[in-house]
This record gives C-alpha cells, structure tokens and sequence, in this order.
C-alpha cells in the first residue's frame, strides 16, 4: 500500500545552465508543492501505513525548512552565493542546482535518512519511502525514486553538504535536527502526538 502526505513552500532560485533564458539568468520563485509516498505491505495498530500526526514533525520541518527561502548552488558564482547570503536571511545551499529535479533528489535523500533513523511505537513495520514528486508549477513535476537520490550520474548528495541558514535552523522544532540526523542519532517517534 501507499500512502501520501502533501507539503507546500515557497521558494526562490536560479537554475544555471538550463535551456529557459529566463529561468538560468534571473532569480524566479514557485509555490512548491511536495508529495512524499510512503509504501509497506502491513498496517500499524491503527490500521494505517504510517500516522499522518508523525509527519508533522520532523519531516515536516525538512520539506518547510525551504519555504521563503532561497536555494543556492554551491557551484553557482561565488560573488553571487555571498551577496544572497548577506542579503537574505532564510537561504539553503545544496551541492546540486536547485532544479525540480533536484529538489526531489534533496528532499527523497533528507527524508529517507531521517525515517532510517526512526524508531516508530505504534506496530509500524517496514515502512519505507516510494517516492518523492516536486511540482514546481501547476503543470510540471519531478519525481524521484531511491535509485535517483543515490545516483551518482545525477550528482551526489551528501547530507553534510547541505547547508542551512542560521533563520532556517532557528525554525525547527528541534534546533539540532539536521545534526543529528547527520550524526546518525536515532528518533523515537512519541506514541501520541
């Protein structure tokens, strides 16, 4: 069975080198919406593949810590990643272009990790992440499955080089999150939420 939980964020970028002049050359923005799916073959003691209540967490702070945000390609021009830095404050750099593309590949890496470091308390078993799908406008998507996110021909994602802004981290529920999930530190979900 699959199940699917939808985010929204807000999120400004340039995506270099593509073949849009407008999109390569100028700092657009999208209302981001972000579908993760969920898969297993048994249900927990409520009769359900994972608790949309859990998702809320951290999960959620992962996919939201992008809304009114900026995404920056490290590789991007150096001048460029520093001024919008210095002048916004919420601002995410990934070590791959912001494309939809490769937000799903960011987001399907982020969230599988944390789900692999989490140890439910309500009968969940082997709950894994199907997918991920990116929609970057009303008509267009991305979406990304594990051979994706770990593909090396697409460029490598590693957690530790995924670096948020002062302001993002200062928005999650837990303030350590994402160094904990890149430490390896294990979650246990709450048995109520």
């Amino acid at each position: 069975m699959i199940i699917r939980k939808l985010f929204k964020f807000e999120n400004a970028h340039i995506v270099r080198g593509c073949s849009t002049v407008k999109c390569r050359s100028s700092i657009h923005g999208h209302s981001y919406k972000v579908e993760l799916l969920f898969a297993s073959n048994f249900l927990d003691k409520g009769q359900m593949v994972y608790d949309f209540g859990l998702m809320k967490q951290n999960m959620k702070d992962l996919v939201e810590s992008f809304d009114h945000a900026i995404a920056l390609w490290r590789d991007d021009n150096p001048e460029f990643v520093k001024d919008m830095k210095k002048h916004s404050a919420r601002w995410v750099e990934l070590p791959v272009s912001p494309s939809a593309e490769q937000f799903s590949r960011v987001i399907f890496v982020m969230i599988d990790k944390l789900l692999s470091l989490t140890s439910t308390q309500n009968g969940e078993k082997e709950v894994c992440l199907h997918s991920v799908i990116v929609h970057e406008t009303e008509t267009g998507y991305a979406q990304c499955f594990a051979q994706d996110a770990y593909s090396k021909n697409m460029g490598e994602i590693r957690l530790e080089e995924i670096i948020f802004s002062p302001h993002v981290l200062e928005d999650f529920k837990d303030k350590e999150l994402f160094q904990k999930i890149i430490a390896n530190k294990l979650f246990i979900n709450p048995t109520e939420v």
